[in-house]
C-alpha cells in the first residue's frame, strides 16, 4: 500500500546517475514536500546478460565474469562459484588451498566493508573516514595484486585450486597488517560510529523489522542489523569455517530501535573485527602444499544440478548450476543478496524525509552489478 497524503504529490527521479545511488539505480520518488510518499526502485541499467552468457562459455571461463557481479568483493563472488562447481564434480581441495581461500575471502570482506563504511560516511556528510577507509583498503589490494596481478577483478579462485601460491612471507605481512589495522577500527568508531551527528542521522531511521527482513529474504549484514543472528559461515559452514572461533555480529539497537541504519552500518564495523580473528587463525594453520594439486585438466561435470551458498560481504550469495554433461553450464542462476535487500528498500522508505532516503539507501550497501547481472 502506498502512503496517502492530502497535499500535492510530485514525482521526482533520483538517478540513474547520482552519487548517492551507489551505481546506476533510478528511484522514482513520490514526494509531498520533503516527505517521501513512495520510493520505487528501477533497476536494469547495468544488465549484462551474465546468466545467459555463462551458457556459452566453459566452466573455467565463467570465473572472470563472476568477478564483475559484485566488483567491490570480487574474491568472494568467484569463491562461491568455484565451490559450487567443485561440489557438483565431487572435487576435494587440500588444506593449503582451503585456508588461503579463507584468508583471501576475509581480506575481501574487510575491503568491502571499508568501502561501505567510507562511502556511507561520505553520504551522511563527513569526509575524513572516507580517506581512512580507502587508505587501509589499499593495503589489502596490494596483497591481492602481488598474488594474482589484479587489484579489482582477480580470477584467482580456480576450480580445484588457486591461480598462484602466495609469497613465503605472505602470512607474516598479513598479520602485521592486522596488528596495525585493528586499532584503526577503534579510531573509525571514535570519529564516525559514535559521532553525535552521525547517530542522529541514522539511529532512528529506516527501521527494518526482523519479520519484514525475513519475509523479503534479506540476508547478510542487513538481516543481522535487524537482530537476526544468521550467517552461512556458522549455519551451513563451508571451507571448514566451523573450525574457526568467531562471533556473529548483530544489531543491538544501542541508540534506538533494532534494525536502523546505524545498526546495519555497525554490524559491518563489528564484523571487520571478527574477520581479523578468522585471518589470524587461518594464517596460524596454513600448511605447505600445492595450490594446483587438484585442478582438473578438463572441467566436465556429470549430469545433475547443485546449489551452493556462501556468506559474501553483502549477504548470502547462491549459485544454482544445472549440468547436462557438457563442458558448458546448461543453466546458471545467481541468488543476489543485494537484489533481496533492494526489494525491502521500498518498504522502509515510505514516510521518511528525502535526506533520510539517502541514509537508508547507503545503509543497505548495494552494488548494482550484482543486482542487474
Amino acid at each position: 500500500m502506498e502512503v496517502q497524503y492530502s497535499g500535492d504529490v510530485m514525482t521526482l527521479n533520483m538517478g540513474p546517475q547520482h552519487p548517492s545511488t551507489h551505481g546506476v539505480l533510478r528511484l522514482e520518488l513520490k514526494t509531498d514536500g520533503e516527505i517521501v510518499a513512495d520510493a520505487k526502485p528501477h533497476i536494469g541499467y547495468l544488465h549484462r546478460c551474465f546468466e545467459k552468457h555463462c551458457e556459452n562459455v566453459d566452466y573455467p571461463g565463467v570465473v572472470p565474469f563472476t568477478d564483475r557481479l559484485d566488483y567491490c568483493a570480487a574474491m568472494n563472488q568467484e569463491l562461491g562459484y568455484v565451490l559450487a562447481v567443485e561440489k557438483l564434480m565431487g572435487i576435494k581441495i587440500n588444506d593449503r588451498v582451503r585456508y588461503l581461500r579463507v584468508i583471501m575471502a576475509e581480506l575481501g570482506r574487510i575491503a568491502s566493508h571499508l568501502i561501505a563504511a567510507g562511502t556511507y560516511g561520505n553520504d551522511i556528510g563527513t569526509f575524513t573516514p572516507f580517506w581512512w577507509c580507502f587508505r587501509d583498503r589499499e593495503t589489502i589490494l596490494d596483497f591481492f595484486e602481488e598474488t594474482c596481478g589484479a587489484r579489482l577483478l582477480y580470477n584467482y579462485n580456480w576450480i580445484g585450486g588457486l591461480m598462484h601460491d602466495v609469497k613465503p612471507d605472505f602470512g607474516k605481512r598479513v598479520i602485521e597488517f592486522i596488528d596495525y589495522f585493528e586499532p584503526q577500527v577503534d579510531n573509525l568508531n571514535k570519529i564516525l560510529s559514535d559521532n553525535y551527528i552521525f547517530i542522529k542521522r541514522t539511529a532512528n531511521v529506516g527501521i527494518l523489522k526482523p519479520e519484514v527482513a525475513v519475509s523479503y529474504g534479506v540476508t547478510g549484514p542487513n538481516l543481522r542489523g535487524s537482530g537476526v543472528a544468521f550467517d552461512v559461515r556458522k549455519d551451513e559452514p563451508y571451507l571448514g569455517y566451523e573450525e574457526f572461533d568467531f562471533d556473529i555480529a548483530v544489531g543491538k539497537g544501542d541508540y534506538g530501535p533494532v534494525g536502523s541504519c546505524w545498526d546495519r552500518y555497525m554490524v559491518r564495523i563489528r564484523e571487520v573485527k571478527e574477520c581479523c580473528k578468522i585471518i589470524r587463525q587461518a594464517v596460524a594453520k596454513l600448511p605447505p602444499g600445492d595450490v594446483r594439486e587438484t585442478v582438473p585438466k578438463r572441467v566436465k561435470p556429470p549430469k545433475g544440478d547443485v546449489y551452493m551458498r556462501t556468506e559474501a560481504p553483502r549477504g548470502e550469495l547462491g549459485y544454482y548450476i544445472v549440468s547436462d554433461g557438457s563442458p558448458k553450464p546448461y543453466r546458471l542462476k545467481v541468488k543476489s543478496p543485494c537484489f533481496t535487500a533492494m526489494s525491502a528498500f521500498r518498504e522502509v522508505s515510505r514516510g521518511v524525509m528525502i535526506a533520510d532516503l539517502i541514509a537508508i539507501l547507503g545503509s543497505f550497501d548495494i552494488v548494482l552489478g550484482e543486482i542487474d547481472r
